[in-house]
């Protein structure tokens, strides 16, 4: 550069690097801008930006003859409008030293000493808090590198961060990232040096960058479509047209898949029917003709939902459903053996609602099981957003919450990179481990250690609690990053949220009424139930009388007139304790869940993911294990055999009749002791080889297993196998 004499080329801090081939001239833009002894005396089109070359030429001439006084060197172009200040400096070296520079109105700058600052008051304490641009932490110090909002107490950036927003953003969208207020945000970071450009935002100057938003939804979203041309193919004005939501346009239906008679008549998606039903907007007569259609067509199995009917269980041994259900594949075809189907005569049909009956609770568990098989193919898609960069953690086992919080706030750290887990201390790990292996194991103590963390309250469903200090630290937001990582990187699921919170969550906190079971605090319960079960007016304005500041402070004060009154005031006091007490750290977990993408699946699949946030994982059972592994061999002898020998040790096992465990087995292959939302990849395989022992191969989740003559040796060898790894 002509002025500064650098060659750096840093368009966020130097302005762009600009060379004229023609002039014989390179120059920083704002190395030209911050100049004191040039204006822009010609056209925009004219120069460089309107600053003529003879004049360009004429302030190199006048710098030349300037020392700065920073690094000693001729050229400075810049002084300091302090009065009787004779600094002068060159820009690059004025930002090394701290000088103020407004872009603004004259283009004036300060030198270090007489620069604008920020009022700090003497009695404001010095803490540390996260910068909420980059979210890295930032004390709360008067310097150079840190700026303090205008408009928000509470809010503290790196100057950097600030710059690189303004950058991007421009003039119609920088703002305050708390408040939004903007002329009063600009106003101030204008005065302390951030270089607002007059420009449209970067986002909005992408090409084609909302051409998603002109792009029509072709695509049918039914379990089980009958279209033989696939999903995608959309004939209008005929039964293979797609229909589209008549409320959300984001799922469709071929008419005849959903038995749509007319392309005039109007189809609702499953999810947009769950929140007009929880809304109360979705008649009653509405639901009963669907049932009926449904009922006289046979079309429950084309919802979109997960099929909610379940073959019925013979009376006969457990072994039977087990000689059927494994995914046997032979080498010789590829070709999966076909189930036999069950005849829709013996299913038994059973409601939409996570809600089971309790009567039956075999078919609750199968419901569950529809749905997380749903969940493991919405994951598979958050998934395909990992890519290979690594990101590696070195966790301390046994402080698992702060290794992962250090991990996942350092600046490098970005969700959408494999993560990599170094356990720094822990002895209990097996050498053979995989990175795979090591992660589940990370996450599997991560949720536990969140699920008993002071951030959530009650017993097994539990709400979130209100934690100040966690508050203060956003701890709240990196719990619900946390967990959608988790899910989309292979780790575990919660399954401890309670109905309340998922649906806060999922249909936000103003359309959820709390029940007495979501309160843990053993005093407010007491209260509520000593209000509830008042049976006469004169003891119930007693207890209101008893518990007077605790209302007031709740803000749920109310004349009370009758009996009936009480209802009214049981529900405000629920809402508040439940819902409103907690509403900040609710939209901080809400903001955490975003993360990958998770969030907006589980609004688009309420159903499918309440299964695996609000309930326990299945223990794993003979037939979870049988249908997880894809039988392979050459030889069908062997299939035949070596799969008869499987599925009964398979049961011995559950039966208690072996000294492993089915999670014994499933640690052996995959290095897991329970089955991952997301599912194993690559998929377990089995192998039926000449060897003299079964071998887990964690890298393939591949177990190959030896031929034996007799159940007895195929038996000791596996217990020999597995009991020896994984002492």
């Amino acid at each position: 550069c002509v002025l500064c004499g650098w060659t750096d080329d840093c368009p966020e801090k130097y302005g762009e690097k600009r060379t004229y081939v023609e002039y014989n001239l390179t120059v920083h833009y704002y190395c030209l801008l911050m100049s004191s002894g040039i204006w822009q005396r010609g056209e925009e089109d004219e120069g460089v930006d309107g600053f003529l070359i003879t004049d360009i030429r004429k302030e190199v001439n006048r710098a030349a003859k300037l020392t700065c006084n920073i690094c000693k060197r001729k050229g400075a172009s810049i002084g300091c409008v302090a009065p009787k200040c004779k600094r002068s400096y060159h820009f690059p070296c004025g930002i090394q030293r701290g000088c103020i520079f407004q872009f603004m109105e004259d283009f004036r700058s300060y030198c270090w000493e007489h620069k604008p600052v920020q009022t700090f008051m003497d009695n404001e304490p010095r803490e540390v808090s996260q910068c909420t641009i980059c979210l890295d932490l930032v004390e709360h110090l008067p310097a150079y590198a840190v700026l303090k909002s205008p408009c928000c107490k509470n809010a503290w950036f790196h100057r950097d961060c600030l710059q690189y927003q303004a950058l991007s953003a421009g003039i119609f969208f920088f703002r305050c990232t708390v408040c939004n207020n903007k002329d009063k945000f600009q106003k101030e970071m204008l005065r302390m040096g951030i270089h607002i450009p007059e420009k449209d935002a970067s986002w909005e100057l992408e090409e084609n960058a909302y051409q998603d938003l002109l792009q029509c939804y072709q695509h049918c979203d039914v379990r089980r479509c009958l279209c033989k041309k696939g999903r995608d193919y959309n004939e209008p004005d005929s039964q293979w047209e797609i229909k589209r939501c008549q409320y959300c346009g984001s799922r469709g239906t071929h008419l005849a898949c959903s038995s749509i008679k007319s392309r005039e008549q109007n189809w609702d998606c499953m999810e947009c029917r769950s929140i007009l039903a929880k809304s109360g907007k979705y008649s009653t007569q509405k639901k009963r003709s669907l049932a009926a259609s449904e009922k006289g067509h046979g079309t429950t199995c084309l919802l979109e939902e997960p099929s909610p009917k379940s073959p019925r269980q013979s009376s006969g041994s457990q072994r039977n459903f087990l000689l059927q259900s494994p995914k046997i594949m032979c080498q010789n075809n590829l070709s999966p053996c076909s189930h036999l189907e069950v005849p829709a005569s013996n299913r038994v049909t059973m409601s939409l609602s996570p809600l089971m009956s309790n009567r039956d609770w075999s078919l609750r568990q199968k419901y569950l099981r529809e749905q997380r098989r749903e969940v493991c193919n919405i994951l598979k898609e958050l998934k395909v957003q990992i890519n290979t960069k690594t990101t590696r953690l070195n966790v301390n086992a046994e402080n698992i919450w702060n290794s992962a919080l250090k991990g996942f706030r350092q600046r490098n750290f970005s969700p959408i990179n494999t993560i990599e887990i170094n356990f720094t201390n822990c002895k209990t790990r097996l050498k053979t481990d995989t990175s795979a292996a090591s992660k589940h194991h990370f996450f599997q103590l991560l949720m536990l250690h969140l699920q008993n963390s002071s951030l959530f309250e009650g017993s097994s469903a539990k709400n979130l609690s209100l934690d100040f200090q966690a508050v203060k630290e956003n701890i709240y937001f990196e719990a619900g990053k946390m967990i959608a990582i988790s899910l989309v990187h292979g780790g575990p699921s919660p399954g401890f949220f309670s109905k309340t919170l998922f649906d806060c969550l999922v249909y936000g906190p103003e359309h959820v009424k709390p029940v007495l079971e979501d309160v843990a605090d053993v005093d407010v319960a007491q209260t509520i139930r000593t209000i509830k079960y008042a049976n006469s007016l004169s003891s119930l304005q007693s207890t209101i009388h008893d518990c007077y500041e605790f209302l007031a402070a709740a803000g749920c004060l109310r004349p009370v007139t009758a009996l009936c009154d009480k209802n009214m005031l049981v529900n405000d006091i629920l809402i508040h304790h439940v819902i409103k007490r907690i509403i900040s750290p609710l939209e901080s977990f809400r903001e955490g869940l975003k993360t990958l993408g998770v969030l907006e699946k589980m609004q688009v699949h309420p159903e499918a993911f309440s299964s695996i946030l609000c309930h326990k994982p299945e223990r794993l059972s003979a037939e979870t294990i049988c249908d997880l592994f894809t039988i392979c061999c050459s030889s069908n002898v062997n299939k035949v055999k070596g799969a008869e020998f499987w599925m009964g040790y398979l049961q011995d096992v559950e039966g208690g009749e072996s000294v492993v465990t089915l999670e014994d087995i499933l640690l052996f292959v995959t290095g897991c002791s329970s089955i991952p939302s997301v599912g194993f990849d690559p998929e377990p395989t089995i192998k039926f080889l000449r060897i003299r022992h079964p071998i887990g191969n964690r890298l393939l989740n591949c177990l190959e297993l030896p031929i034996t003559k007799t159940y007895q040796q195929f038996k000791n060898k596996m217990e020999l196998t597995i009991r020896n790894t994984l002492k």
